[in-house]
């Protein structure tokens, strides 16, 4: 199963609006026969890509796959079909399907006396590639990531505004790496008129990727200029004159963006934040001091330590002279975040 996820991680950002889903074929001697993920939209899922390269070998094995196989006919197949034709004995589940579309899968494989095992793994694979996706079924809304690079006294600039470079290259090539990750990459119109960046996904020599998210501008009032470099025809670009933070996913879910990556300031960082909106964050943190400057974060309306915003550290990766913290805030049993002030 852990191999199942790495394949899934690999095709994050490719697929929505179906899911990042990984599958390995073992034979009954445990060798691996098989391997897959999903492709883009149109193209084959991971079941049947891993049934596909294990042929004949195929017969008797036990297939891993990240999230339950579908019973339903859409651009391809049912992947259970494919599964009971492939002569499989077992099927071992991490995630059981979420939505009505899809579901009866595993009650589908049982009927045709397939073994079938669900929730192994289950926390690992839900947290992982899958995140995004699950949150667009259960919430009808893209999964946000916040990402942002700050001094150690949390300055996202110094007090003229300058802000190149708070972090080294390493840090700067992960962020590359990430926006690779999702759907879209969001800021708002006071990043484009500040710093006029270009949100594009560029390999380490510099050389654009082949495939670019989507570029999106929260700009509600018009202020950004036509000759703004989002506008250029490097990636697409959608220009959102939504008036509130959920407004906005919402074009972007019906757009197909399951994963986006929020890399704003702190005044849409802190409107994301007041409502419940971000997943995870991605803090890249230089040992630097300004002393003055903005802030990582604009207001959030606490307004004493009782009510803070609490975050739970998932891990710390060195990043050569920086830190990258990946963060996830605590959450009410509603699914939002505890940002109102309350004790």
């Amino acid at each position: 199963m852990a191999r199942a996820r790495t394949l899934a991680d690999g095709v994050l950002g490719t697929t929505s609006p179906n899911p990042p889903v990984g599958a390995v074929v073992l034979a009954s001697d445990g060798a691996v026969v098989g391997e897959g993920a999903t492709a883009p939209p149109g193209g084959p899922h991971a079941e049947v890509t891993a049934l596909a390269r294990a042929g004949d070998r195929a017969r008797g094995s036990t297939v891993v796959v990240t999230l339950e196989p579908c019973a339903h006919t859409g651009r391809t197949g049912p992947c259970t079909d494919a599964l009971i034709a492939a002569g499989v004995s077992r099927v071992v589940v991490a995630v059981p399907e979420p939505t009505e579309l899809a579901d009866g899968g595993a009650e589908r494989l049982r009927e045709a006396g397939i073994d079938v095992e669900l929730g192994v793994q289950r926390a690992e694979a839900e947290t992982g590639a899958l995140a995004g996706w699950l949150t667009g079924a259960r919430e009808r809304r893209p999964f946000v990531v916040w990402k942002a690079a700050a001094t150690l006294d949390g300055r996202v600039a110094a007090a003229d505004g300058s802000s190149r470079w708070i972090t080294g290259a390493a840090a700067r090539a992960e962020v590359h790496r990430l926006r690779a990750t999702c759907d879209a990459v969001v800021v708002g119109s006071g990043t484009v008129l500040a710093d006029d960046p270009q949100l594009t996904v560029r390999d380490a020599d510099g050389r654009p990727a082949a495939r670019q998210p989507l570029r999106v501008v929260a700009d509600r009032r018009g202020r950004v200029p036509a000759t703004a470099r989002v506008l250029d025809d490097a990636a697409p670009t959608h220009v959102s004159r939504a008036t509130d933070p959920a407004a906005l996913l919402a074009e972007l879910f019906d757009r197909d963006v399951r994963r986006a990556l929020l890399e704003g300031g702190p005044a849409l960082a802190a409107a994301f934040l007041r409502g419940g909106l971000v997943d995870e964050i991605l803090l890249h943190l230089a040992p630097k001091l300004l002393g003055a400057g903005p802030s990582l974060v604009g207001d959030l309306g606490i307004p004493s330590i009782g009510g803070a915003l609490t975050l739970e550290i998932v891990d710390v990766t060195p990043l050569s002279g920086d830190v990258q913290l990946r963060l996830r805030p605590t959450r009410h049993t509603g699914g939002r975040q505890h940002v109102d002030g309350g004790s």
